[in-house]
């Protein structure tokens, strides 16, 4: 309405008639710019009269006549607040005079200025100003009241539908102000704690799990002016199984800052209730699931851990009964072929015994070829023994395989039949590796000799050798560790290996060949020996079309230099009286041993252990060379040789080993100073180190 009036022009409604004359009042309002309207009777003015007027100007005697002929004006709605203008003529002196006027007029005019005549323009204008600025008022008034109604309406609907439960409660604790889904929790419109009998329907638990009486419920602790969030209760409705609620509560405050009341918002937290139920119930049945599958689990594990042991002690049984067969089969083979060579050697002494004790010499070189030739056969067999078991002595040094192979060559095509041939790929960039020379032509006359078995028909026989640099998935796939390597590949296109039998080739004591044909030592003997040598060998083959067998030796330092072994021979009588100590605990070897050496013209010294060689060593003056075993009882060879070091620095000492597990790899167990002969030797090879120890030493003279 506010709007609608504003909008146009102001308008007065003037009553004229009763012989008044307002043409000088018109004359100053129209100035103003208002906007007349002009009634000459009661009729005229009621039909005038509506929400666009701003005040009403009359006399007391034209209203008086107009009211009392016309309808009451409170029936005429929206025009029953408009201000009246009346003008009279009355002189009044006192207040009694005013409400005479007043009288006389309806009662229902309350917004009701008097002015009396003569009217100065600027009284007139004044109060004309003042009633339309009342008149704006009311319509301003008017507007927020109907706004705040529609507010009160809209909240009233909102709060009246909210899923929530709200109230404001008077500090008795009765309900001033709900809404329907409060009415639900608390249908006698009391909160609990004020109502004994229903508060037995509210259940509410502290922190301790603990149930909180009454006076500590929300709404009673609000009414105490305590702040309330968050309080969990269990409500019994008279009928429908139980509800939780969450209420929350403040106090409301007056003017004075004293209470007058507290509002509360109840919150349906059923559905949150019985997940967090479910979600229990679900992690209980879980734990109890988790722990019945870890009973079994445990269970399981106490079964598998007996049938581990079991089958642990069962293949200890079989372990046990292999190893039985692995003996049997040992020793049927050593003993057939070290009977074979025994004979040879135990007769033919047998036979030169007969012809010296007949004093008969023709024959003698004979017999004596016959028996070294069956005592050499025994020492090999020996060593191949060793290397499968990775207990002979290994000298490894710095060796160019391309060369080596190229000597090997000759060799290995006598070994083999007219309709093989042998192929040598030998790459220029293969480089040096760090083995024990003659292990590994041993080793590659081995695979050789197997190949040639392999191809009856003939065939090809190709060894080749590369550089290969190994990383860890090559590694992983061959099984051997990542490094740098020589690779040494021996192939051939004979019948290849079956499947079944791949795995077992370096096996010891497996052979495919017939009795009496082989010991199965062969290529066990490869396999230790390059393991040994800190390598690995890798093997593939298929049926029908040939094997390739693969060395993976250690490459050398890059700053490396190839090491020669010792070719020049020595004169078997070239001792000058040096001095050698032997420690031999054997009486054939330490007899030998002293003979030959006294032979070559040395003085000697023999004990049979180390403490006795110990006690020697004081009543030597000097002592030229120890020659001690690696092998003794008590302390051992090296330890000896450490004691006797000690006392008589730089002294050369020479080991001689025909089995020594410590004494494996040469470099790693030989000191300054210290050389190492391998059991059975030649007379010619004991000249020929001991020679090389002494000249080795010949700056620094005797001890």
């Amino acid at each position: 309405m506010t709007a609608d009036i504003s909008s146009e022009a102001r308008r007065l409604l003037i009553g004229t008639g009763c012989g008044v004359d307002f043409s000088r009042l018109v004359q100053l309002l129209d100035e103003e710019g208002y906007e007349l309207a002009f009634c000459s009777d009661s009729e005229s003015l009621f039909q005038q009269l509506d929400h666009r007027v701003g005040a009403v100007i009359a006399t007391d005697r034209f209203l008086a006549s107009a009211m009392a002929s016309g309808p009451a004006l409170t029936e005429q709605g929206e025009g029953a607040d408009i201000p009246f203008i009346v003008v009279t003529d009355t002189q009044s002196e006192s207040r009694a005079d005013f409400l005479a006027i007043k009288d006389r007029l309806p009662e229902w005019l309350a917004d009701l200025v008097i002015l009396e005549q003569p009217i100065r323009p600027a009284t007139l204008l004044s109060t004309v100003a003042m009633a339309w600025r009342s008149r704006l008022r009311q319509f301003e008034i008017a507007d927020r009241l109907v706004e705040l109604a529609e507010q009160q309406a809209t909240l009233e609907s909102l709060v009246e539908h909210l899923p929530v439960g709200i109230c404001l409660i008077a500090t008795n604790g009765a309900t001033v102000l709900s809404n329907p889904t409060y009415e639900r929790y608390v249908p006698n419109r009391r909160i609990p704690s004020t109502d004994g009998r229903h508060a037995q329907r509210w259940v509410g638990l502290d922190s301790q799990g603990q149930r909180i009486p009454p006076d500590q419920f929300a709404g009673a602790r609000a009414l105490r002016g305590e702040m309330v969030e968050g309080a969990d209760f269990r409500y019994y409705p008279d009928d429908g199984p139980e509800l939780w609620t969450r209420v929350n509560a403040v106090p409301l405050y007056d003017s004075q800052g004293e209470i007058r009341g507290a509002a509360l918002v109840v919150i349906d937290i059923n559905a949150e209730k019985q997940n967090e139920e479910m979600l229990r119930r679900f992690n209980d049945d879980l734990e109890f699931q988790v722990k019945a599958r870890t009973r079994a689990l445990e269970e399981a594990l106490e079964k598998l851990t007996l049938e581990s042991q079991e089958r642990a002690r069962t293949e200890d049984q079989l372990r046990q009964s292999m190893k039985m067969d692995a003996v049997g089969q040992l020793t049927g083979g050593i003993a057939h072929d070290f009977n074979n060579m025994l004979t040879g050697v135990i007769g033919a002494l047998d036979l030169m015994r007969l012809r010296i004790g007949r004093q008969q010499y023709g024959d003698l070189d004979r017999y004596m070829t016959a028996a070294h030739t069956s005592a050499s056969r025994a020492a090999a067999l020996t060593q191949r023994l060793l290397a499968f078991s990775r207990r002979q002595s290994l000298e490894a040094r710095t060796v160019s395989v391309n060369p080596l192979i190229l000597s090997l060559s000759d060799l290995l095509k006598r070994t083999l039949t007219e309709r093989i041939k042998l192929e040598l790929q030998l790459d220029d960039r293969a480089g040096l590796a760090l083995v024990d020379p003659n292990q590994l032509e041993n080793a590659l006359l081995n695979l050789s000799i197997n190949a040639r078995d392999a191809m009856p028909d003939g065939g090809i026989l190709a060894i080749a050798t590369s550089r290969a640099d190994i990383d860890e998935t090559e590694a992983a796939r061959l099984g051997g560790q990542r490094g740098r390597y020589v690779s040494i590949r021996v192939s051939d296109t004979g019948v290849g290996i079956p499947e079944p039998v791949l795995g077992k080739i370096f096996e010891p004591f497996f052979t495919t060949k017939p009795l009496g044909q082989g010991t199965g030592l062969g290529l066990s003997m490869v396999y230790g020996f390059v393991q040994q040598s800190s390598g690995f060998v890798s093997v593939t083959s298929e049926e029908g079309a040939g094997t390739s067998i693969t060395l993976y030796i250690p490459l050398a330092q890059s700053s490396a230099v190839e090491n020669g072994a010792i070719a020049a021979s020595v004169d078997l009588t070239s001792g000058r009286g040096q001095t050698i100590l032997v420690v031999e605990d054997d009486d054939s070897v330490r007899l030998l041993l002293a003979a030959a050496l006294e032979d070559f013209g040395y003085q000697v010294h023999l004990a049979e252990e180390g403490q006795q060689a110990l006690s020697l060593l004081d009543g030597l003056r000097t002592l030229d060379l120890l020659i001690t075993d690696v092998g003794l009882p008590g302390l051992n060879g090296r330890q000896l040789a450490e004691i006797i070091q000690q006392k008589r620095p730089d002294l050369p000492v020479l080991f001689i080993s025909g089995y020594a597990e410590n004494a494996a790899i040469r470099s790693e167990f030989l000191g300054t100073g210290m050389s190492m002969m391998t059991k059975p030797f030649t007379l010619e090879h004991l000249a020929e180190t001991v020679s090389a120890a002494l000249d080795a030493q010949a700056e620094t003279g005797a001890i």
